[in-house]
């Protein structure tokens, strides 16, 4: 594994800080743990928004959302249901994280694809389906002797890994975490921040499909570092 390094206090308390804002993004009305229902609608039928919000409380927020049929390639479009008072908000304690570790922040290569290459990513809830996600570079380093080459793709003008580890389904979630990598346009070097690898969003809902890690995105040791798992009180379980 890297070799290990004391850690920036300012580092430190930019991760403190950090963590202090999921926390207020996980438990906002429209974060994660407030989905509590994705309806996906018929084929041809578009979200009438005041319809759905009809008899919903105060605490529901509805918002449409649009993704590609992956049998058909039509257009397909859902409301989601958002509830400020969810079970899910109710009954979230915090989420566990690995201390921070200064070893895990790694600077890479990166290098542009033209056009932005399409890489099948299997999502969670699509049976075995694979969804193409545009990838606009290769992000290239060497972890304990091992080369990768990870695909990292476009997540509204970021990117975003989506990687695997061993501490998969043992200390963190079991389909993988998610990492956001900022890249300054023109620069040939990325920084990889595993302290700020957090659980993805079907690990506070069932309502979501998340992309899972393709192979190249899967790391050959442990990633000790970042969000492990959600933690509930009442034996409550949100996937």
């Amino acid at each position: 594994m890297p070799e290990k390094s004391p850690a920036d206090p300012a580092a430190l308390q930019a991760w403190e800080q950090w963590q202090a804002e999921r926390l207020r993004s996980l438990t906002a009305p429209t974060g994660n743990l407030a989905l509590v229902e994705t309806r996906w609608l018929a084929p041809g039928e578009r979200p009438d928004l005041d319809a759905a919000l009809a008899d919903q409380p105060e605490s529901v927020t509805v918002t449409t959302v649009e993704r590609t049929d992956i049998a058909t390639g039509e257009p397909e479009f859902a409301l989601r249901f958002w509830d400020a008072k969810s079970a899910a908000i109710e009954h979230f304690d915090h989420t566990d994280v690995f201390p921070y570790r200064s070893e895990w922040v790694l600077e890479a290569d990166y290098t542009p694809v033209a056009d932005a290459r399409r890489v099948a990513f299997e999502h969670i809830r699509d049976n075995g389906g694979t969804r193409e996600l545009a990838v606009p570079g290769d992000i290239s380093l060497t972890v304990d002797g091992t080369p990768y080459t990870l695909s990292a793709f476009d997540d509204d003008g970021t990117l975003l890994l989506v990687f695997g580890d061993p501490t998969n389904g043992v200390s963190t979630y079991g389909a993988g975490r998610f990492l956001f990598v900022h890249h300054e346009e023109g620069s040939s070097r990325v920084v990889l921040d595993f302290n700020r690898a957090f659980v993805p969003p079907c690990g506070f809902s069932i309502q979501y499909n998340c992309p899972m890690p393709p192979r190249q995105n899967r790391f050959h040791l442990p990633i000790e570092a970042g969000e492990k798992l959600p933690v509930f009180r009442d034996g409550f379980e949100a996937y």
